[in-house]
Formats: structure tokens, sequence, C-alpha cells
């Protein structure tokens, strides 16, 4: 288990090396606009225990240490269920913000989101996610879509989704088709 451990660690830091760009530039230009540390083509996998939690793919990725967040442009992820077997939510996203500390996310330009546990499929253009209450929610006029495999489809505009209590609401214009399955 330590040579897997070790191992991952080793392709990380390569993966990390070989992606950084390092431009220091002129001291007093340092600003809180200017990322700490730029990479291209990213692929990141959190891990915990050895198992996978979630990995991200990303066309750019900026951290911002004084602001701490990390901005991410085309990202593709995926979070995983036990043991890194399953794959639980898959999505996509032109921009997203992470709060580095918090673990709060926003994202924008066609976001895209499938969690496969509950058959729910969504899109919007921007949709919020706050880590520790675990709220996820779109702007209150925002253009909302959701579709299961059984063919329920409704759209509306704005979201708020519980995903504690596994509750949700669109608060205007909700409209569309709900099939309810009896098993």
């Amino acid at each position: 288990m330590n040579r897997k451990i070790l191992y991952f660690f080793c392709v990380f830091l390569v993966l990390i090396l070989c992606s950084c760009t390092f431009d220091y530039g002129d001291k007093e230009s340092f600003g809180d606009d200017i990322p700490d540390l730029v990479m291209v083509n990213v692929e990141y996998v959190r891990v915990r225990s050895a198992d996978p939690l979630a990995r991200i793919q990303a066309e750019l990725f900026e951290r911002y240490d004084r602001q701490n967040v990390m901005k991410l442009q085309n990202i593709v992820f995926e979070q995983y269920g036990e043991r890194g077997e399953e794959v639980f939510v898959y999505g996509k996203a032109g921009n997203a913000v992470v709060n580095i500390g918090s673990g709060d996310i926003i994202m924008d330009m066609n976001v895209n989101m499938e969690v496969k546990t509950e058959d729910v499929m969504l899109e919007t253009r921007s949709i919020e996610w706050k880590d520790e209450p675990r709220h996820l929610f779109s702007g209150e006029n925002e253009i909302v879509r959701i579709y299961r495999s059984n063919g329920t489809r409704f759209s509306g505009t704005g979201l708020f989704i519980n995903a504690r209590m596994r509750a949700w609401d669109i608060f205007h214009n909700a409209s569309g088709v709900f099939i309810h399955d009896d098993d």
C-alpha cells in the first residue's frame, strides 16, 4: 500500500512540475489579480486513504493564494463513491472558482451535471455549491432544466437543492412532465 501512495505521489509531482509556469516578473507587479500558480491541461485526483474521491480535468488552472481560490477553465469533473469504484456525479462547465478553505464552488458557462445515484441530469448557465450546508443553487432568474432517464423533464427559473435533506425547489415558472416510478 505504501508503494501505491509513493507511486501516486511521484506521478502527481511529475505532472505538476511538467505543467507549471514560473514567471516571477517584477516584484512590484505582484497583486491579488496575478496567480501564484498556473497550469495547463491539468488532471487533479483527490485521494483519501488511497481511494480516489474526485477527479477534475481543466484546460487552465490558476491558484491565487492571497484570495484562497482556484480558478479553472473548461472543466470536467467526477465524484466517486466508496473506494473510488463508482462515479456518483459527472459534470462539466466552462469556468469554476473554488474556495480552497471552505470547499465552496461557483460554476458557470453552461453547467451540465449528472447525479447517477439519483438518475438526475441538470443543465443551467451557472450554479453554486456551498459545501458546509451541502446546498446547490442557481440565481433566482437562472433557467434550469432537469431530466431523468424515465422520461421526466421539466424546467423553471431558480433552483435550490438541500443535498442533506434530498429536497429541492424551483422558484418560478416550473413546467414539464414528472413521471413517478412505483419501484
